[in-house]
């Protein structure tokens, strides 16, 4: 669903990532963690398509994103870590719009609305000017405008932000669904702890590089040692990197 080969990017004089070769195949929720700075955020905008790399190749579901950008495009959903409405939009405009750019009939429109917004436990708020929303309903309204289409590459940058407990149940729920109907979720995160807990695969970005990947239980067995939790195995590698610069 997603492949990188030899993926770069510069801004000025640093190398945000440096030669990055990924895949991620069909039902898999892959996990990408890393410290500030690390290329985390730059990776995901790259593979979205927001901003070009230095050189590299890029494809989603087999199409080359920088040759056919929205063929690519037409099967992504990218959610950021800020998300973004027009304030002049109430979020049932907004998601309807979103919609019919991807070419969806009203009544699927409103089917696909109908089910989400019970998912999300949306109230009247949704017919209210987004401008009035807090950062949490701001960020349910970019979660159903992003799963409406039904993508098979779901780019997520940061998912929890702005959540409550029982919309973060709610996503988790939604996203492993996608993963067993054969979607793939990308998702850069900061939160170990949910990492470890919904992730088929783990891949550990710093400075650029990508110093390790694989599953959580293999991560938590390394180099003859067995670590408790994700978190340890983190600090460890993030650690040995910086003693090696």
């Amino acid at each position: 669903m997603i492949e990188l080969k030899n993926l770069s990017k510069n801004f000025g004089k640093t190398r945000a990532v440096s030669n990055l070769n990924l895949v991620v195949p069909p039902g898999e929720l892959f996990a990408l963690l890393g410290p500030n700075g690390a290329g985390k955020t730059t990776t995901v905008k790259m593979i979205t398509g927001l901003i070009l790399p230095a050189q590299g190749e890029i494809f989603i579901k087999g199409i080359d994103l920088l040759k056919e950008p929205e063929k690519a495009k037409s099967v992504i959903a990218y959610i950021p870590d800020e998300p973004f409405l027009y304030p002049e939009l109430t979020g049932r405009e907004f998601i309807f719009f979103v919609s019919r750019l991807y070419d969806l009939e009203k009544k699927t429109i409103e089917d696909r609305m109908g089910y989400l917004f019970e998912e999300f436990r949306i109230d009247k708020w949704i017919d209210s000017p987004s401008s009035e929303y807090s950062h949490g309903m701001r960020q349910k309204v970019i979660f159903i405008q992003a799963l409406i289409h039904n993508p098979d590459v779901i780019v997520i940058d940061e998912p929890m932000v702005g959540l409550d407990p029982v919309s973060t149940r709610t996503v988790k729920k939604l996203l492993k669904e996608r993963v067993s109907g054969g979607a793939v979720v990308f998702m850069s995160t900061h939160s170990l702890s949910l990492a470890e807990e919904i992730s088929d695969r783990v891949g550990i970005i710093d400075n650029g590089n990508l110093i390790e990947i694989g599953k959580v239980s293999e991560l938590k067995k390394r180099k003859g040692k067995t670590y408790s939790t994700l978190e340890e195995v983190y600090f460890k590698l993030t650690e040995e990197e910086k003693s090696a610069l």
